[in-house]
């Protein structure tokens, strides 16, 4: 398919923003990468989540010690992606890109294919955001209505109630299914992707190799199937949910924005910067615990304009985005508390479920 094109040069906004933020990083001298602190929370979650790896599997614990492991292994595979695959993928997790790629590639060990999430993520999901048909994220056919331009069935006129167990599956589905989909149709929804390189076929095949012996075919070794199958539930459901509520209401919220390319032209009628500005939305940034375990995800509007940018500055560069949003008119839509985003978004289904 053709994507759609953006409308250039409607106003200076996005210009007058970028060196704004620039001028804030230039007169303190500081990069616009990770630092010490982000470094000692790669560290402590990788070490936490390598040592319950451990215990689990060769030190069989006992059920009441076990299943709260799990629950936290479930919690530390959903961190280690948001901390440190996720600056990594974007290149801001260090100043060194040798560390970038070894953050970044930390998702073919927690089951997903890095190279796939980069064209899935970075390329399309960042350009394209909450546009139907093009997005991946807002595309959960038929099981969930994510736009009013999606076809409405019976059963989401229960979506608001059932699709919390829905998100607990994103995990699983996820590292095997939807990740080879994308591989063998060579196309991430209607969007072809570019052709891949040997070493990326070579590499997509010994995540996925790697993945299935650690995590499938040696602890059904060690452990047995049942054993193995209720702790692999356990943690691949937990990291499935947190993942999906994360996501979820940075974009699929009341006031968030879900505009199709005019039918002529096949161009949105804004800029880049308002788009991603229109159809993202903030919760909980004055909470540090939060934004400490979702790696600043909860700040996705300063997210998805400067992606380069380590989430460790966002708290800083909101104010700046904040003040010009003001200056210019444009609506900066953010929730105070995550649970008043979680109950827009329940609201979000509901109203897309029972709307005509």
């Amino acid at each position: 398919m053709t994507t759609p094109k953006f409308m250039q040069g409607k106003g200076d906004f996005h210009t007058t923003l970028k060196n704004r933020v620039n001028l804030y990083f230039a007169d303190r001298k500081r990069p616009m990468t990770g630092n010490f602190s982000l470094l000692f929370k790669a560290a402590l979650l990788c070490v936490s989540y390598v040592f319950i790896y451990i215990h689990l599997l060769f030190f069989t614990p006992s059920i009441w010690i076990a299943i709260p492991e799990c629950v936290l292994f479930g919690f530390l595979t959903a961190a280690i992606g948001f901390n440190v695959m996720h600056d990594g993928a974007h290149g801001s997790f260090s100043k060194h890109k040798v560390l970038n790629k070894m953050a970044g590639f930390s998702l073919n060990f927690l089951g997903a294919s890095a190279i796939m999430w980069n064209m899935k993520h970075n390329i399309i999901h960042h350009t394209y955001t909450n546009i139907d048909g093009v997005d991946d994220d807002i595309e959960a056919r038929p099981w969930l209505r994510f736009a009013t331009t999606q076809k409405k069935m019976r059963l989401h006129k229960f979506q608001h109630y059932y699709f919390w167990f829905l998100y607990t599956l994103l995990h699983l589905i996820w590292i095997f299914m939807t990740d080879y989909q994308k591989y063998f149709k060579k196309k991430i929804g209607p969007v072809a992707i570019r052709k891949m390189t040997l070493q990326e076929h070579i590499s997509f095949w010994a995540a996925k190799v790697l993945y299935a012996f650690a995590f499938v075919a040696l602890p059904i070794w060690l452990l047995g199937f049942k054993t193995w199958i209720i702790g692999f539930l356990i943690i691949t459901m937990i990291t499935g949910f947190v993942i999906s509520i994360v996501f979820q209401l940075a974009h699929t919220v009341e006031h968030t924005d879900f505009p199709l390319p005019n039918i002529v032209t096949n161009k949105i009628e804004n800029e880049w910067a308002i788009h991603q500005i229109n159809t993202t939305a903030n919760f909980a940034t004055g909470n540090k615990v939060i934004s400490w375990l979702v790696g600043g995800l909860n700040f996705q509007i300063e997210h998805h304009l400067f992606p380069r940018i380590s989430h460790v500055h966002y708290p800083a560069i909101s104010k700046i985005i904040k003040s010009t949003c003001v200056e210019y008119g444009i609506t900066y839509i953010e929730y105070p508390r995550m649970t008043s985003a979680i109950y827009s978004h329940v609201m979000y289904l509901k109203r897309l479920g029972q709307a005509k």
